[in-house]
């Protein structure tokens, strides 16, 4: 290594370590110890935070897939109870895809599976007027990256309310 590049290094170093903090957090978990908000309160019921942390707001696919999974189905299960009790919110779900394959190919898949999702909700009693879907393809990825972590994560339908 050149002098520069150990200078470098060693000021990396540095500011790594001085933004870390050795004080213990203070936040709470939430009600299914997946971590509160950052002020240690739990989600308001009835909110988009509280359909991410206590139900779960996504289910994920195989690769060119829009069939669900036993284990996105039980996400969905929990999904339509929570909308179940609260009846007066609507929700959008968004289909997405990894960055494989033509902004086409993956509109029209993201829409197959934004609708496998609502077809699942409105079978398990969710009224269809309370469900609408979009699809985003390949547009906006949760997780930047080329490889099987980061599609696995991408290829995904997302419940949003809409009505907050």
């Amino acid at each position: 290594m050149n002098l520069v590049t150990k200078s470098l290094a060693i000021v990396s170093a540095l500011f790594l370590l001085s933004a870390c903090d050795s004080t213990p957090s203070s936040s709470t978990s939430g009600k299914n110890g997946t971590g509160g908000a950052m002020s240690g309160t739990a989600p308001h019921d009835g909110s988009q935070a509280d359909l991410a942390q206590n139900v779960g707001d996504r289910v994920f696919f195989e690769t060119d897939s829009s069939t669900l999974t036993s284990e996105a189905q039980g996400t969905l299960d929990r999904q339509a109870a929570w909308l179940k009790q609260y009846s007066s919110v609507n929700v959008t779900v968004e289909g997405h895809c990894d960055e494989r394959g033509t902004r086409e190919y993956n509109l029209a898949l993201g829409e197959r599976r934004a609708n496998a999702a609502k077809k699942y909700l409105v079978g398990a009693g969710v009224g269809a007027n309370r469900v609408s879907t979009i699809s985003y393809g390949k547009e906006r990825p949760a997780v930047i990256g080329s490889d099987e972590s980061a599609w696995g994560q991408n290829r995904r339908a997302v419940t949003v309310l809409t009505n907050q």
